[in-house]
């Protein structure tokens, strides 16, 4: 039997059933990245030999009679999500050599849930693009075709999972960064409500906007690695402390009677005709299942990427000033302290240059209000739009992006391109809303196609019942071991 080819929650039924160990899924696993992580790169940091003690560990716990969801599972964790003693780096030069003397707290989650840490996935620069190609290390390249990116900026959580290289994966999402990729590698991503996974010890981009979410190659999958993590902390003032309801025993497949909502301003000029057209078939299927199909509107829709793309760098702006190499990371000399600090700082990338430019000057005396503070009321407006639309709905239906994965290179010179890979899934952390992306076919070309589906704030349960529900009318289809497996 190839481990690499089961599924979490297989394996979970595996190890439960003594028909294998985490030490031996563990091997296996560290195994098949050795020989096709060259070739994909999704992971900065491998770590083996904390992975195999913490696969003993979890054998010796199972052995005493414990389990858990995600006991000896091994799982893979974003670089921009701090772990104690490992190196986060956040993709960046201004960042390398950080190891951070404490955990996130999503991370301790997981390893207080047995969890193996096999090590840390590739990502755009603070999670700072679409492609994971603004990495400071390398491109990750779509496990499909590795011509392609994997998409970002969770890009090497995405391409992981989808490899066998882990059977789930944390990323980051501030505005698509984990449901993008998983549409591009054909897997399973969640972005939780915003407030509902703890942001402490994950490095900040843009505070409002940032948010753990989860993947999988399936939707059971990606919502074990959310079960385990979700949750009330402390430390984090925007934590949500509010139940966390038994995701996993909610996917029990039955839809029938709710209202799925087709927004009109999704199904736009320029989105690729065969995404459009899977994703209209995938909506067809939910309604075979049972659901209501609605005609709904978000008006304004138009106004989310110009909105976005003032708040990000404004918030984007005031994290990244901590950056002077004094507190993190390597410090550049200079003829003086000014001098070392713009030396240290020009370490950042152009991607992050870019966004901390463009923030400071829409926070800057005189244009505040006329940009910073418009967007925020035009943000106001999108997030209405969304309640609007949920007392109408229970869920809505969306392409996850415009596109199949791109060819690497293709757009990296042209930052609208690239913003507007992310036209369909910012709308979603501006609203606080939750969303996911599930696997809906392949184009021509067999590149993987996803169908967001969005529900309203805590309504996680919902949208993972209706992905799970579609995905068992097609999972012959879409979870064929590939040959590059």
């Amino acid at each position: 039997m190839d481990l690499t080819t089961l599924t979490l929650t297989q394996l979970r039924q595996a190890l439960r059933s003594g028909a294998t160990t985490s030490v031996a899924a563990t091997q296996a696993v560290l195994d098949h990245i050795v020989a096709r992580d060259n070739d994909i790169q999704s992971f900065l940091t491998i770590t083996d030999e904390m992975a195999l003690e913490q696969a003993q560990q979890a054998d010796q716990r199972r052995a005493n009679g414990e389990d858990s969801p995600l006991l000896g599972i091994p799982v893979a964790v974003k670089d921009i999500i701090c772990t104690q003693g490992v190196e986060t780096t956040a993709g960046s030069k201004i960042l390398e050599g950080f190891v951070p003397p404490y955990d996130a707290f999503v991370v301790r989650q997981l390893k207080a849930a047995g969890a193996v840490i096999l090590g840390k996935t590739n990502t755009d620069e603070f999670a700072m693009g679409s492609s994971t190609e603004n990495s400071a290390f390398f491109t990750t390249r779509n496990p499909y075709d590795q011509t392609r990116v994997a998409g970002g900026s969770s890009g090497g959580s995405a391409a992981a999972v989808a490899t066998g290289m882990a059977y789930g994966a944390l990323g980051t999402d501030t505005g698509g960064s984990v449901r993008q990729p998983a549409s591009f590698c054909g897997v399973v991503g969640l972005r939780p409500t915003y407030g509902r996974m703890s942001r402490w010890g994950v490095v900040a981009f843009a505070s409002t906007l940032d948010q753990v979410g989860t993947f999988g190659r399936t939707v059971a999958d990606c919502t074990a690695v959310f079960q385990a993590t979700a949750g009330y902390d402390p430390m984090d003032s925007t934590s949500l402390n509010v139940p966390v309801p038994d995701f996993e025993a909610a996917l029990t497949g039955d839809i029938r009677g709710l209202r799925v909502g087709v927004p009109q301003e999704y199904f736009i000029e320029g989105i690729d005709k065969e995404v459009e057209t899977a994703v209209r078939n995938a909506i067809a299927k939910l309604a075979e299942l049972g659901t209501e199909i609605v005609e709904i509107s978000l008006p304004h829709t138009a106004y989310a990427l110009p909105v976005y793309y003032l708040i990000a760098p404004a918030e984007a702006s005031a994290n990244l000033a901590r950056y002077d190499g004094i507190r993190f990371g390597p410090r550049v000399e200079g003829a003086d302290m000014i001098d070392s600090v713009k030396k240290t700082r020009a370490l950042f990338g152009p991607e992050v240059k870019r966004r901390i430019m463009l923030g400071t000057y829409a926070l800057s005396a005189g244009y505040y209000e006329a940009y910073y503070g418009r967007a925020l009321k035009a943000r106001t407006l999108i997030k209405q739009d969304f309640l609007n639309a949920f007392e109408k709905v229970d869920v809505i239906a969306t392409p996850t992006s415009p596109t199949t994965a791109f060819k690497i290179g293709a757009i990296v010179d042209d930052p609208l391109q690239m913003y507007l890979q992310d036209i369909f899934t910012l709308p979603v952390n501006l609203s606080a809303s939750c969303g996911l992306s599930v696997p809906c076919g392949f184009d021509s070309q067999g590149l993987p196609i996803g169908l967001q589906l969005i529900g309203n704030t805590l309504q996680e349960a919902t949208i993972l019942n209706v992905a799970f529900a579609y995905e068992q009318t097609v999972i012959g289809n879409l979870l064929s071991v590939k040959s590059w497996r």
